[in-house]
């Protein structure tokens, strides 16, 4: 099973522009293997957002990137969950990596 075939599995499927946006931004990824759809789902998300974070992220235009990230995110710990014994780690690397990518707010 691919990743692809991983995603196409989900319940309830994403509304139809999502579905578009998720395997558009998840390009090539979409040929590896199921196992890796954590990390495919995580990495995708991750480069995206950092598009993001560089231009007018809060733009009308930009809502479905938002949600395909928002989307990624979730899925990437619903096939996390496959390996119960890793969930921690992986969710203390992504919210790491995540948190990475926005500069900090200077306080006043």
């Amino acid at each position: 099973m691919t990743v692809g075939e991983w995603l196409a599995e989900r319940t309830p499927a994403p509304p139809a522009p999502l579905a578009t946006r998720l395997k558009e931004a998840l390009g090539d990824h979409l040929r590896d293997r199921a196992g890796s759809a954590h990390y495919a789902m995580l990495a995708t998300a991750e480069g995206l957002l950092a598009e993001l974070s560089m231009i007018d992220c809060a733009a009308r235009d930009r809502a479905l990137d938002l949600l395909a990230v928002d989307a990624m995110v979730t899925y990437a710990f619903e096939a996390a969950c496959a390996s119960p014994d890793t969930l921690r780690a992986r969710a203390t690397d992504a919210m790491s990596a995540i948190a990475s990518l926005v500069a900090p707010v200077p306080r006043r």
